[in-house]
């Protein structure tokens, strides 16, 4: 697995050994604090002959000059220092890692020229280092005995140099916790599906008990009591059992309300009886993102000691074929009450998104209740892969999180709702079925799952562009991005701490 380097700050001071890492504006020279690593002049020079511009994120590497001590020169570019917003400090972060090679020993000049550097900034370039070391290579066995022994101590040591680095110390434990959250997501997602049933799922769940969350596990005779047929039908197909996983945080005041947080966990999703085409299908070991990154999400807030009340659900199931499959037609009642015929045992997710809206909703009366799943093919047809769609049935809530999204470089777009959409999934044998047209199939699924949150302010984010197989960037390399868990915390931080 991840090689996890070592980090800490320090105040500025003589660069003497090791690589030194220094960062460079856009067209403009460096701050004094980098130039007295090796010299205004030859600093210069450097940047001269490789003609580099210091673009956001770009990087330079050579080999220390002679005179110094210094093993490697490590130049990173963070654009123009002004309109530095977003996900940028991560983007630069992770361009500096990428760059360190087999060094032990590495320092970096956390300084710009005319520019303040806040403790936060440097806490997420921090977080930029941890989330670009993150590889999942735990079933990649080792060539020979010498070669593993050396890679296994293998670790780089990081001192980032900052003007107040207490400070920097301090908020970096938050944004710490936030990126072991993403990478427990980014581990579950990456598991294959023969080692991550629903079972295994939660397990790795109640090891949230050790920071304090609450977690309670129901089983499918706990399911069947509380009337989840439409969850469980999904899962009649599979050897292996369905769980819901129930996850609290109580940091904020004992009478306030919850917020909560839904996750759809299929382990494995082959379509069922209306079958998955072979090509790809691998990648449905994935279809747990949504449940992912509610688990991260859950971890992050406990890590950081965040002051609020959350909940967190997460239907866990997975989706086979067998004898006891369900069948196209096939009618399900939901825990709700409501009665769906089942006219595509591939669009599954929003089965189980039902249950466990319900039932979060029934049982806990949150605040507000935000669904994540990697649930339709249809919203990487309307926004690519860099945004995820967003549902909701209250602006307040819709617009706090498109501005959590902007703040993090996690982005949503807001997607439409409406009782047109809505007539799309009524039928003459049930109270609606679980498809409609051909067209419009991102909005028929939100507008499926609205029939399960009742009044309750919602919003429904349609992840599956993002959260697996999207492309890779600074600070994140692997298939599975963790997406959500950065998003939602900043959500969290935001607007609902006491």
């Amino acid at each position: 697995m991840s090689k996890r380097p070592s980090i800490s700050f320090a105040k500025y001071a003589a660069v003497e050994s090791g690589t030194a890492i220094l960062l460079v504006p856009a067209e403009g020279k460096a701050a004094a604090e980098a130039e007295s690593v090796v010299g205004q002049a030859l600093l210069s020079r450097i940047i001269s002959v490789s003609d580099f511009k210091g673009k956001l994120a770009t990087s330079l590497s050579t080999l220390a000059p002679n005179g110094t001590e210094l093993e490697r020169l490590v130049l990173v570019g963070s654009g123009d220092p002004t309109k530095l917003k977003g996900d940028d400090w991560l983007k630069i972060g992770g361009a500096a890692f990428s760059k360190i090679g087999k060094s032990k020993n590495v320092s970096v000049v956390l300084a710009l020229p005319g520019t303040d550097i806040s403790a936060e900034n440097a806490a997420d370039f921090a977080q930029g280092v941890l989330l670009r070391s993150y590889t999942f290579d735990k079933y990649k066995t080792k060539k020979g005995k010498d070669e593993s022994e050396k890679e296994d101590k293998f670790v780089a040591s990081i001192t980032i140099q900052v003007a107040d680095p207490h400070a920097a110390k301090k908020a970096f434990a938050s944004a710490e916790a936030v990126a072991d959250g993403v990478i427990l997501a980014r581990n579950l997602v990456n598991e294959p599906a023969n080692v991550l049933g629903p079972v295994e799922f939660a397990e790795r769940v109640e090891e949230l008990k050790k920071l304090d969350v609450k977690v309670e596990i129901l089983t499918e005779k706990d399911m069947k009591k509380l009337g989840m047929g439409s969850l469980l039908g999904v899962a009649q197909g599979s050897s292996r059992p369905a769980r819901i996983a129930i996850m609290e945080w109580h940091g904020g005041k004992s009478k306030d309300k919850p917020i909560a947080f839904v996750g759809k966990g299929v382990t494995f999703d082959s379509g069922g009886l209306s079958i998955k085409p072979a090509g790809g299908m691998e990648e449905m070991k994935g279809d747990m993102g949504g449940a992912a990154a509610v688990t991260g999400l859950m971890h992050a807030l406990a890590s950081r000691k965040a002051k609020v009340n959350v909940v967190g659900v997460i239907g866990i199931v997975e989706n086979m074929i067998n004898g006891d499959a369900q069948r196209p037609g096939d009618i399900v009642t939901s825990m709700s009450g409501q009665t769906i015929e089942v006219l595509n045992t591939d669009a599954e997710g929003r089965l189980v998104l039902a249950d466990a809206l319900y039932y979060c909703n029934d049982r806990f009366q949150p605040k507000f209740m935000v669904n994540l799943a990697t649930l339709t093919g249809a919203i990487m047809v309307a926004l690519g892969v860099y945004q995820a769609g967003l549902f909701s049935n209250d602006d307040a809530l819709a617009a706090q999180l498109f501005d959590a999204g902007q703040a993090t470089g996690e982005r949503l777009w807001r997607m439409p709702l409406g009782a047109e959409y809505d007539k799309l999934i009524d039928t003459k044998n049930a109270d609606m079925k679980n498809i409609g047209g051909r067209h419009g199939g991102a909005i028929i699924a939100a507008q499926f799952l609205k029939r399960f949150v009742g009044d309750t302010p919602w919003a429904h984010l349609d992840i599956a562009g993002t959260a697996i197989g999207a492309p890779t960037n600074e600070y994140s390399q692997s298939w599975a991005s963790g997406y959500g868990v950065r998003l939602l915390d900043r959500l969290v931080r935001d607007n609902f701490e006491g």
